[in-house]
């Protein structure tokens, strides 16, 4: 299987690298220092499942010099998705998978554009990896899980094959039976964990901790609920209580990428996590006062990072996780 990672950070390029090691053909999508170290040494992955090196079949910054292929997966930050739109169609053949594994709900519907329904996927990652180095991924911690689905979630042998060459790589992959209650459940703990956290400025066991926040994780939670039945999604009764259970399960010193980067003044997923929230909200008529709040509080350091940074290319590849 010919397999492009567009965004070669901590989750692609671990996904890429465990791929490459059991002979699937890997192009690997990224940018400047970490580009030319994969160039030179090869792809270096250190995993408490056992560190590796693999040389890819491509690296490369330009999808031109890589060509059609069997299956995309997009592992960019969402902010960097138009630059996705404008340079994935060389990737692209007649029956091509495009799978995001993106911190989001609405990557699939971004992408249709420049992609086709028809070769569209969804997908959801859960892992904690970051570049380490140029040219290193640090496998810090989380069994790895990948859950993917056709864009109607009609089973399909093109997303039955990438399941079997991720379980073969020691990844544990399914096709869900609701791959969009997936992808929601997924949003639920991550935009609410990640917005508190941020807003907080505290890692996550003062959070979790404290009556008050607890509270408030709580109620951002909820809010995804209503917001995910008005768009249709109908999340299990105890998708709030499980995902505080999870909470629970993290260490304590845990922050998520999200609050990390407003920490450090650089462009966040603000917009693709309580902006989303808010957003999508709002089209269904469903009022979402705590991750509007957040939006509001964090908005004026993420326009600040994003002025700074003059944001609005694909500057560098995807240095997060995807939890």
């Amino acid at each position: 299987m010919k397999i492009a990672i567009y965004g070669a950070g901590g989750a692609g390029g671990y996904y890429g690298g465990v791929l490459a090691r059991t002979g699937q053909e890997v192009a690997l999508l990224a940018r400047g220092d970490h580009l030319a170290a994969i160039r030179n040494s090869g792809l270096r992955v250190r995993s408490p499942r056992g560190d590796f090196l693999v040389r890819p079949a491509a690296a490369t910054d330009d999808p031109g010099e890589i060509g059609p292929v069997d299956v995309v997966i997009v592992a960019v930050k969402s902010l960097h998705l138009p630059a996705v739109r404008d340079g994935i169609t060389p990737l692209l053949g007649p029956e091509t998978l495009v799978v995001p594994f993106l911190n989001g709900v609405d990557a699939p519907e971004a992408l249709v554009p420049a992609v086709g329904r028809a070769r569209m996927g969804k997908g959801l990652t859960r892992i904690m990896s970051e570049i380490a180095a140029p040219g290193v991924i640090r496998h810090i911690g989380v069994d790895p899980y990948v859950a993917i689905g056709e864009w109607d979630g009609t089973p399909s042998a093109r997303v039955e094959a990438l399941v079997a060459a991720l379980r073969d790589a020691a990844v544990d992959a399914e096709v869900p039976s609701d791959i969009d209650a997936a992808l929601w459940l997924k949003f639920l703990f991550i935009c609410s964990v990640g917005g508190v956290g941020a807003a907080c400025r505290m890692p996550l066991g003062p959070v979790r901790t404290l009556p008050e926040t607890r509270a408030l994780l709580w109620r951002a939670m909820e809010e995804i609920v209503a917001v995910a039945a008005a768009h249709g999604v109908s999340l299990p009764d105890d998708a709030v209580s499980f995902a505080m259970n999870t909470v629970d399960t993290f260490p304590a010193e845990g922050t998520s990428s999200l609050q990390r980067d407003i920490v450090a003044g650089v462009p966040s997923e603000l917009d693709a996590w309580s902006g989303a929230a808010v957003r999508l909200g709002a089209e269904a008529g469903v009022p979402t006062p705590v991750h509007s709040f957040i939006h509001s509080v964090l908005l004026p350091a993420e326009l600040e990072a994003r002025r700074a940074a003059k944001t609005g290319t694909f500057v560098e590849t995807d240095r997060g996780s995807r939890t």
